[in-house]
């Protein structure tokens, strides 16, 4: 690759968390994500695609409930 040619951007990894005891299944999350990371199982809210995340936070800045959780993934980060 020459210094001309623009790197390939590393896709962001995202980790996207409902916590089902505040959901309240308003179904916001469900209408607003560009990507349909979520969906309805029965009255709340799941992760469906986490990987289709583009980690653009409207699901939690939308969620009345603040039932939303979505956070980044860097490489150096580890699973505990």
């Amino acid at each position: 690759m020459s210094e001309t040619e623009p790197k390939a951007k590393k896709k962001r990894k995202a980790s996207v968390v409902v916590n089902e005891s505040w959901c309240k299944g308003c179904r916001i999350c469900v209408e607003f994500c560009p990507k349909q990371v979520f969906e309805m199982h029965g009255l709340k809210a799941v992760v469906r695609n986490e990987s289709a995340c583009i980690l653009c936070y409207q699901c939690e800045m939308l969620c009345p409930d603040f039932a939303i959780a979505v956070n980044e993934i860097k490489d150096n980060d580890r699973a505990v």
